[in-house]
């Protein structure tokens, strides 16, 4: 993820590459990523039936438009996008990822672009562009959202979500979430987590409208769910007008 200079941080596409093998087990250590998965999927969902004034009963909503997950893992939200009928591209910085999200997409019998590089070596344009959990990783965020809006096609539709630099962020996902191993030990820094109107800002100086906030909170009787709070973990959508 380089703009002029890269915004990949190696030690982080190493801490990532070195759990690849697990990306695709839901109880192994992207397992909090599965439980993450379905109110992704909703959020991102409603927002292209939004954006495309589309029909939300269709089961391919992307069919005829491009996507580009960045940061993509194995490919967790590249299978399910590809599923909704866009032609998917899927970047990250860890070539380990790469291969077992191509692998997996072999077996699953989607034709799914991936490559081993960071969002500043794409020079095509795309429709929908997402980019979960992936901001708080990246060496420099500015540069990076940089990188995300010049990747964004006119009246494209851009989707993020990165935990808030909160109190309560750092007790769920560092104090508790690594301190009980349910995420591997040391995924994340507090300190380069982003507030929405930190994101905001970084987004508007890239030359993009900001559409929506949305929190995402944790319920212990029903997991993962879309909150009017922000204080663990949010949602953005933007797009280019």
């Amino acid at each position: 993820m380089m703009m002029a200079s890269s915004t990949i941080d190696p030690r982080e596409a190493q801490h990532f590459g070195a759990m690849a093998k697990d990306w695709w087990d839901p109880k192994g250590s992207s397992a909090m990523l599965h439980k993450l998965n379905p109110v992704r999927l909703g959020y991102i969902r409603g927002r292209i039936d939004l954006h495309w004034d589309g029909d939300d009963t269709s089961f391919t909503p992307l069919a005829g438009k491009t996507a580009l997950d960045v940061g993509c893992g194995a490919g967790l939200l590249c299978e399910p996008l590809a599923r909704l009928g866009a032609a998917v591209t899927g970047i990250d910085a860890a070539a380990e990822n790469v291969a077992v999200a191509q692998a997996h997409a072999a077996q699953a019998g989607l034709a799914i672009d991936y490559r081993a590089v960071g969002v500043e070596a794409m020079t095509g344009r795309f429709d929908l562009v997402t980019s979960l959990e992936v901001i708080e990783h990246v060496a420099d965020p500015a540069g990076f959202v940089r990188g995300l809006a010049e990747s964004l096609a006119d009246g494209g539709l851009l989707v993020l979500s990165t935990p808030n630099r909160t109190p309560l962020s750092r007790l769920a996902l560092i104090t508790l979430a690594e301190g009980t191993g349910r995420i591997p030990r040391g995924t994340h820094d507090w300190d380069k987590f982003l507030t929405p109107e930190e994101l905001t800002d970084l987004l508007e100086r890239a030359g993009l409208t900001v559409t929506d906030v949305q929190g995402l909170g944790f319920s212990p009787a029903t997991g993962f769910v879309l909150s009017n709070s922000t204080q663990l973990d949010y949602f953005v959508t933007a797009k280019r007008v």
